[in-house]
């Protein structure tokens, strides 16, 4: 449990370095607001380190957060930054413009929001987030082709014919049904996506002798209802962020937002809330170690809910970004409300 002086030490230390990038020492925070000597904030700083929550650089007397002190400031210390009405028009009027469809406006959100960040941005529509697998059926067309028919709620139907290997038995078709039905019914398309490339290999090396004839059958009959609309703005920005310091590390990390699966694998989260901050090792990837993930969700009336999301380095200014987040997300909001608006009056 930190003191009222070690938290307002801890939390300027953070603003400061997240604006700056520059170590922060006593100095600094005498000159910034903190009003003790400089003998004691030197020993609160040593208690700090001692928590892990900040940490000494080799170059320099000053300190910089840990990827625990982040976690502590988001949790404990972060208020939102109001962003200033001049900064709210201009992203209004970066929305003013004529869309076609719906993945228009949530792609061009995802550039939007990578913009005014300089960081590389994400968007995800609600029809994706929100539609859920709630029936599955296969029917045989002959002794080699299968339909496969999802309905997806809301009405929505899907259906595919594909071949089957010889390798593959009708009992092997059978458990695959039920694999489905046990396992993925009920779950949101990208839930069930994420669990293609994570659960579902491992249970079926459980029942299969050669799973992956079966898991390439499952990957075919879903690929279409999962349409890969996972927008991506400034990949390119990665390049001038700080937690990647070689080109190779780049090329990784540029190859992991461009393949849907990672993306996927990324961006799900089972957590339902407005705000998710993941930092450092709770992103699961070696190459995202120096960085953030902060996802936002939002809400289109009677679409359900969709998201954004920014990926950047540790030291990012996270009060500021949630409060471009918050205006985004509502700008997001009301221009698809708008759309849909637009597509029940045309009977479309």
């Amino acid at each position: 449990m930190l003191s009222t002086r070690q938290e307002h030490i801890l939390q300027l230390l953070v603003q400061l370095y997240t604006e700056t990038g520059q170590p922060v020492g006593s100095k600094t925070l005498m000159n910034n607001g903190i009003t003790v000597s400089s003998a004691t904030i030197r020993n609160e700083l040593s208690k700090l380190e001692d928590f892990g929550l900040i940490q000494k650089m080799h170059t320099s007397s000053g300190r910089i957060p840990s990827m625990q002190g982040y976690r502590y400031y988001v949790d404990h210390l972060m208020d939102p930054s109001k962003i200033s009405s001049t900064d709210v028009q201009h992203i209004k009027r970066l929305f003013d413009r004529k869309f076609n469809a719906t993945n228009e406006i949530i792609e061009w959100s995802a550039n939007i929001l990578s913009e005014l960040t300089s960081y590389t941005a994400f968007s995800l529509g609600p029809e994706v987030k929100e539609r859920r697998l709630t029936g599955f059926q296969i029917v045989p067309l002959n002794t080699r082709q299968l339909m496969a028919i999802i309905v997806i709620d809301q009405g929505y139907v899907e259906s595919q014919v594909f071949s089957i290997p010889s390798s593959v038995s009708t009992e092997d078709i059978e458990k695959m049904i039920r694999i489905i039905n046990d396992r993925l019914l009920g779950e949101t398309l990208l839930t069930v996506y994420h669990k293609l490339r994570t659960e579902i290999p491992l249970v079926l090396q459980r029942y299969f002798n050669n799973s992956s004839n079966i898991l390439f059958l499952f990957e075919d009959v879903f690929n279409q209802a999962f349409d890969e609309q996972i927008y991506v703005g400034g990949g390119m920005n990665l390049l001038n962020s700080a937690a990647i310091t070689n080109p190779n590390e780049f090329q990784s990390v540029y190859s992991l937002i461009s393949d849907t699966d990672k993306l996927t694998e990324l961006l799900v989260s089972d957590k339902d809330e407005k705000i998710d901050i993941k930092i450092g090792d709770e992103l699961n990837n070696d190459l995202l170690q120096n960085m953030s993930l902060v996802t936002g969700s939002y809400d289109v009336f009677q679409r359900g809910k969709g998201l954004v999301a920014v990926l950047g380095p540790a030291n990012m200014s996270y009060s500021k970004l949630l409060g471009v987040m918050d205006v985004l997300t509502d700008e997001l909001s009301r221009h698809l409300e708008t759309y849909y608006r637009h597509l029940e009056n045309s009977g479309e």
